[in-house]
């Protein structure tokens, strides 16, 4: 199949059209992803950057975003394509997009978190980190250990 007319776009909002779009693609190919909410999805999005978006003409196939502070560190997450177009490098160019950009490309560490992708991320040059990965998953402050409520300044 011909992929020439493909659109990679950097963008920093999305319409409710597109966020629906994007929800029907996180449910289609991000098992992760799936349920997510549009106006969930909008914090994210405006609180990231970049965000790429992959276009079929008026169909959103792919997506990505990255947070970074510009100099040490950046994380690249929700990489997703539409399954029918899977196998054809836009995976691989959707994260070049993303490492290309000037608040990504310039740090030195790029981080991404995946659960089955590993072998694809490694053909880009990603390697396998076991030392640096741990979670916090989200819970009140009075639950954090040594930490009590009347502490933080």
């Amino acid at each position: 199949m011909d992929y020439r007319h493909i659109q990679f776009r950097y963008t920093d909002t999305l319409s409710e059209a597109t966020l629906a779009q994007l929800c029907t693609l996180f449910d289609a190919a991000a098992f992760w992803a799936n349920r997510r909410r549009p106006e969930d999805l909008a914090t994210a999005i405006a609180n990231s950057h970049p965000v790429v978006t992959v276009w079929d003409r008026d169909r959103l196939i792919g997506f990505s975003r990255a947070t970074s502070d510009g100099v040490y560190r950046a994380t690249i997450w929700d990489v997703v394509i539409h399954p029918d177009y899977q196998g054809a490098g836009l995976g691989r160019k959707l994260v070049q997009t993303v490492l290309s950009h000037p608040h990504v490309s310039q740090v030195e560490r790029v981080y991404l978190m995946t659960t089955h992708q590993q072998s694809f991320y490694q053909r880009i040059g990603f390697e396998v980190n076991n030392t640096t990965t741990m979670v916090l998953f989200n819970q009140p402050l009075e639950a954090l250990v040594g930490v009590e409520a009347g502490e933080i300044a």
